[in-house]
C-alpha cells in the first residue's frame, strides 16, 4: 500500500510526497544522482541526453544504478512508484521503434530526462515499459506512477490493454484499482463538506450539530486503496494554500498522515503487518528532500545545495 499527493504553494512552487507502506524496508536511503552520472541502462536509448538532470530521492543503489522509490529533479519534476499488484502488465520484451524503459529504471528515466509534464507526455506516446529485472535477486515490481510538476499531475499505468496516461486532476494516487476507477469513485462523496453542519428541525425537535467535522460523515476510514485515495484527495483539496517552506512541508506531512498505516490494522496473507515505513516530501521551491520514518517521526532535510554534484555516480546523501 502507498499514497502519493502533489500541490503548489502560494507562489506556484510544487510540493510532492508519498507514504511508502509495506511490511519491510529494503535498506533505502536518500540517493542523489548528479547530472553527469554514468548510469547503466537496460536498453540502448540514443535519444537520452548525455547529461541529464540531477535527481534526488529515496531508493537503493544496485551495481551503480539508482533504484528510486520516489524522486525529484532540479527542474521541479517528481515521480513516485506505488504498488499496483493486480493490474500492472509490462511488455515482455523491448519493442522496436519505441523508447524501451525497464520498469525498475522508470522513475530515474523520467526524472533524469525531462523537465516538465509537457515533455513527458510527448515521450510517453512512443514509450514501452518492459518487465526486465535489474538482477535475479530483485524481481520486477508491479507499480503505477504518480508524476507531478508545477502545472499538475499525471498517472502512468501499464495494463494488459496498453500504457495509459491519466490527467490526475485530484493530485493523489494510491493503489488498486486503476486510476480511472478511483476518479469515478470520488463521485460517491460529493456531499462531503468541510463546513459546520446546519441545524435541522424534525417535527418539533430542534437538532444542532455536535461540532465541526460532521460534514465529512461518510468519509471511508479503512486502509484499502480506495478509502485512502478518498481521504488523501479530500484533505489535499481542502487544506488551505500555504506560504513558506515550513508551512508547506507541514501541510504535506499532515495531509499524508490522514492515510498513514499503523501496525496492527493491515495484515497480509502471510500474517505480516503493513505499516507506513516512511513519508517523504520533495520541495521544488527549495530543492530539498524531506523524510520521516515509522520509528523516527523527526523530519530530516536533505537540501540539494548541500550536495557535491561534481561526481559521475549516484551516492547516499547526508541530512543537513
Amino acid at each position: 500500500m502507498c499514497t502519493g499527493i502533489r500541490f503548489t504553494d502560494k507562489n506556484g512552487a510544487m510540493y510532492f510526497g508519498r507514504n511508502l507502506d509495506w511490511t519491510q524496508g529494503y535498506g533505502e536511503k536518500v540517493v542523489v544522482t548528479p547530472s553527469a552520472a554514468k548510469v547503466p541502462t537496460a536498453f540502448e536509448r540514443p535519444e537520452d541526453p548525455a547529461d541529464g538532470h540531477t535527481v534526488m530521492g529515496m531508493g537503493i543503489i544496485v551495481a551503480g544504478i539508482p533504484l528510486y522509490f520516489d524522486c525529484g529533479n532540479d527542474a521541479g519534476l517528481a515521480v513516485a512508484g506505488l504498488n499496483f499488484p493486480q493490474s500492472a502488465h509490462y511488455a515482455a520484451s523491448p519493442i522496436d521503434g519505441t523508447t524501451n524503459v525497464a520498469a525498475y529504471e522508470f522513475p530515474y528515466w523520467v526524472a533524469r530526462n525531462f523537465s516538465s509534464l509537457d515533455e513527458l507526455r510527448e515521450a510517453l506516446a512512443h514509450t514501452t515499459v518492459v518487465a526486465k529485472p535489474v538482477n535475479e535477486q530483485l524481481p520486477v515490481a508491479n507499480l503505477h506512477w504518480l508524476i507531478g510538476d508545477a502545472t499538475g499531475s499525471l498517472v502512468v499505468e501499464c495494463m494488459a490493454d496498453g500504457l495509459h496516461v491519466w490527467e490526475d486532476d485530484v493530485d493523489a494516487l494510491t493503489n488498486e484499482p486503476d486510476f480511472g476507477w478511483h476518479r469515478q469513485n470520488l463521485r460517491n462523496y460529493l456531499m462531503m463538506d468541510e463546513g459546520m453542519p446546519a441545524p435541522a428541525t424534525w417535527d418539533r425537535a430542534e437538532l444542532k450539530p455536535f461540532g465541526s467535522g460532521g460534514g465529512v460523515q461518510g468519509m471511508p476510514g479503512d486502509y484499502g486503496g480506495p478509502a485512502r485515495l478518498v481521504r488523501a484527495a479530500y484533505v489535499n483539496a481542502h487544506y488551505p494554500v500555504q506560504d513558506g517552506e515550513k508551512a508547506n512541508v507541514t501541510r504535506l506531512f499532515r495531509t499524508l498522515g490522514a492515510s498513514a498505516v499503523p501496525v496492527g490494522v493491515a495484515k497480509m496473507a502471510n500474517g505480516d503487518y503493513e505499516k507506513t515505513l516512511y513519508t517523504s516530501c520533495f520541495s521544488a521551491a527549495s530543492m530539498t528532500y524531506y523524510h520521516a520514518t515509522y520509528d523516527d517521526p523527526t523530519i530530516h532535510a536533505y537540501p540539494l545545495s548541500a550536495c557535491d554534484l561534481s561526481g559521475t555516480a549516484p551516492f547516499i546523501a547526508t541530512a543537513a
